[in-house]
């Protein structure tokens, strides 16, 4: 696991829109979060990204719901939907 950590610090894709305009996207700190997940830090990896944590729930949810077809399974991904993009559109803006 060190060695995926260590990989995956030592590749970070540069963002973009920060290189390109000097702002940030709606994506910036989900690389950061997610090392810091894999580290075990889960209170820094949410106050770097809030909706990693949701986002990832959220796959296994749809991969879930795919193999057992819940009953309500698409409306419960929409509103895991909604959720994550509330989160990420209020820590957008919460950072500046």
């Amino acid at each position: 696991m060190k060695e995926v950590i260590s990989f995956l610090e030592s590749n970070i894709l540069q963002c973009p829109t920060k290189q390109f305009i000097g702002i940030d996207c709606l994506g910036c700190g989900l690389q950061r979060s997610f090392i810091l997940l894999l580290k075990g830090n889960i209170k820094a990896s949410f106050l770097m990204y809030p909706a990693l944590i949701p986002m990832i729930c959220m796959m296994i949810y749809l991969i879930a719901h795919l193999v057992f077809n819940f009953k309500n399974g698409a409306k419960t991904l929409t509103y895991f939907y909604i959720l994550n993009s509330i989160l990420i559109i209020a820590h957008y803006f919460i950072k500046f």
